[in-house]
């Protein structure tokens, strides 16, 4: 069943604010095996201007696409969670993301599209620190696949 179009535009609460550790941020770079010093050094980050280290450009994914689940839980909405498969993710900066930020991310139904049965959700998350100011917004795109056609005879 197709998912209701009327939801495009629907924006949901912002979430709790996130604090954006050091750890977090030096465990990330590790993790992706990103190692540039501005991610776990603050005086190397600071050679660049920035306040204290900075995080990895996907690092938000975290937080974003936990906000996401706001709209993949929504009972009205409908989304058959088992049957999601994560499509595309993009992001946009208007800063980098630093330790000791508190980030909230508000999320919105951009788009939802049918597509050979298959439902094709889209996610703008609003990421901004805790004086209100935009940090990044990220894109989320979900991909529910088509249930599977009866087996004849069964």
């Amino acid at each position: 069943m197709a998912l209701d179009q009327s939801f495009v535009g629907r924006s949901y609460p912002p979430t709790d604010p996130y604090e954006v550790g050091r750890e977090k941020i030096r465990e990330f770079a590790e993790a992706v095996g990103d190692a540039n010093p501005a991610y776990t050094d603050a005086e190397a980050a600071k050679v660049l201007g920035h306040p204290d280290v900075i995080a990895p450009p996907t690092f938000v994914f975290a937080i974003s696409f936990k906000a996401a689940g706001k709209v993949v839980e929504d009972p009205q909405l409908g989304l058959d969670y088992s049957r999601v498969v994560h499509g595309d993710q993009k992001f946009a900066y208007t800063r980098p993301v630093r330790a000791g930020d508190r980030l909230t991310v508000t999320s919105t139904i951009e788009a939802i599209k049918s597509l050979a049965g298959n439902d094709i959700l889209d996610i703008r998350g609003e990421v901004h620190d805790e004086a209100g100011e935009h940090v990044v917004t990220a894109w989320t795109k979900l991909v529910a696949r088509a249930a599977e056609p009866a087996a004849e005879g069964a």
